[in-house]
């Protein structure tokens, strides 16, 4: 059996607000790569199950620009998370696809650690906001989900969406 992974940084935030980070809103911009990445997973067939996110209000907003009604996750300890806390929240989930949206630099880092062979894009490594990448992993459960053994199907940025 396959498991999927659609691995996504929140849109793009702003700077703007006054308060705490975890509080920041999306601007112009982020409320409009959110859509525009909704659309191209929906187009492309990558569609969750569940969507496991950072309870931040951009992850939340990001969340809700997407537009998929599934069952949804928010974690205050995905908030700014380390690669292991992500995984070990991943590794409880049931779903067959599951969208984990989180922030850098924990996203990216655990992009790469998932893959068993990086993507030929640029942006893999510094991973923009709004930064998709779909993988594969041939387990039929999370729990058995091992870094290196994801097999990459697609990585997008919402500038390749121009």
């Amino acid at each position: 059996m396959t498991k999927h992974l659609i691995l996504m940084r929140h849109a793009k935030s702003s700077w703007e607000h006054v308060g705490r980070d975890f509080d920041r809103p999306l601007n112009t911009r982020g409320q409009m790569a959110a859509p525009a990445i909704g659309d191209w997973l929906r187009t492309q067939g990558y569609l969750p199950d569940a969507i496991l996110s950072s309870s931040a209000k951009r992850t939340r907003e990001t969340c809700d620009g997407l537009g998929f009604d599934v069952p949804m996750r928010f974690e205050r300890r995905l908030y700014l998370a380390d690669p292991d806390t992500m995984l070990a929240e991943l590794k409880a989930e049931t779903a067959n696809t599951v969208l984990l949206l989180g922030h850098n630099p924990g996203i990216a880092e655990l992009a790469d650690q998932l893959v068993a062979t990086r993507p030929d894009h640029s942006r893999f490594y510094d991973y923009p906001t709004c930064a998709t990448t779909v993988i594969d992993f041939e387990i039929s459960d999370w729990a058995a989900l091992k870094p290196g053994s994801g097999k990459i199907r697609d990585f997008i940025v919402p500038k390749d969406l121009k």
